[in-house]
């Protein structure tokens, strides 16, 4: 069968099966247009791969603020991507009132003329819903078989997709992430240090740490299937951390953390962002419920390592059933040691409990330690049998 025959007799199949959307069947004959010149022969087998294993990309973003800043070279990025296979770009404005849709439409005739459809959802009523409803419709009007997230005021390096999709197949259970350049290059230099040096281990050991997620959310690359499994974005709108309650859920259905090592994106940090609007409070809030449930649940004891604030702190956060389960804190700081003990004033218990403060050398494991993780540079040679969880 020839170039020319086999390609009709596939549009004209891809015109009239039912088992096709009328959107598939446009993205599905951009395919062919897209990758005509380069197949002289196909088989039968090949024409299967062509209808079923086509790959969509997804921008998930609620367009608005940032993007009339940064919308251009987001846009431009996807646009610039290397990736061979087919590609799907679904945006939803989340009632912005900027120049976002006219951004947008602007881009979309490029981006179809690239052999990329573009799906265009919005929030037509007065106020937004919020990052992680505008996430989830964006994802609920794509059919893509993978998902690549990105924020409308960062931009993807050439070879994004296809490094993360690569990545991807390999591991169907995976969030994928990436290392990243930080604009501007002095902001955060701490936490931009801490997301592109994380070892294979410590991306599932450091989730608990007060950063978050152990891949930042604008680098996530997943399976369709596999995000649906764990369950979409949490829509309670402003002050809500989205990311970090799904990436909780993922871990907690037993996903797997995978960051490509190479620079995939410029992870802009300006005021306008999102995440400016969730306190600490609450961030602190899910961090302890996620530690309480996913490691002290099976713990029968175990010592704070920090007598200090944080320590204290971390304590009169938990339950009163994990509070009881708190053998000790131990430290360092001779000060500290020598008051003895850690008094609860705020327990409604009497007499109200008294923690002991020892040195950690005659501590007993395990410990949650309390620390900052650049203060964390010490031998724990002299100690046996240690169970650890920083938080």
């Amino acid at each position: 069968m020839s170039r020319e025959t086999f390609y009709k007799s596939l549009r004209l199949f891809a015109l009239s099966s039912p088992s096709i959307s009328d959107l598939n069947r446009y993205r599905f004959g951009l395919s062919l247009q897209k990758h005509s010149q380069c197949v002289t022969e196909l088989s039968a087998q090949d024409f299967a791969f062509c209808e079923w294993n086509v790959f969509f990309f997804e921008i998930l973003k609620g367009f608005g603020g940032s993007c009339c800043l940064f919308g251009d070279e987001c846009l431009k990025s996807v646009w610039e991507q290397d990736f061979k296979e087919t590609m799907e770009l679904s945006v939803f404005n989340d009632a912005s009132k900027d120049s976002s849709a006219e951004i947008i439409e602007k881009w979309k005739t490029k981006l179809e003329d690239a052999g990329v459809p573009v799906i265009i959802g919005s929030n037509e009523s007065s106020q937004p819903r919020g990052v992680g409803f505008a996430k989830n419709q964006a994802v609920i009007q794509s059919s893509g078989t993978y998902l690549c997230f990105l924020d409308s005021d960062d931009v993807m390096m050439p070879q994004r997709v296809r490094l993360q999709h690569e990545a991807a197949i390999q591991r169907p259970n995976s969030i994928i992430g990436c290392q990243v350049r930080r604009e501007p290059l002095e902001s955060t230099e701490r936490y931009t240090r801490w997301i592109n040096n994380l070892t294979e281990e410590q991306l599932l050991t450091q989730v608990f740490t007060s950063h978050g997620p152990t891949v930042i959310m604008p680098t996530w690359f997943c399976s369709r299937e596999w995000f649906f499994h764990v369950g979409k974005f949490d829509e309670g709108g402003k002050g809500v951390p989205e990311d970090l309650l799904f990436f909780y859920k993922h871990i907690q259905k037993g996903g797997e953390v995978f960051r490509v090592n190479h620079c995939l994106l410029l992870y802009r940090y300006h005021p306008q962002a999102a995440t400016h609007s969730i306190l600490e409070g609450t961030i602190w809030n899910h961090r302890v419920r996620f530690l309480e449930d996913r490691v002290l649940s099976s713990w029968t004891s175990f010592t704070i390592w920090n007598a200090g604030k944080q320590g204290k702190k971390l304590y009169r956060s938990l339950t009163p059933a994990n509070r009881k389960k708190v053998t000790a804190f131990c430290d360092v700081d001779e000060k500290k040691i020598t008051r003895g003990f850690y008094t609860y004033e705020e327990s409604e218990v009497r007499p109200k409990p008294k923690i002991p403060i020892c040195h950690f050398r005659e501590a007993t494991a395990p410990f949650i330690i309390c620390v900052k993780l650049v203060s964390t540079t010490f031998s724990l040679s002299c100690m046996c049998k240690i169970s650890i969880c920083s938080i």
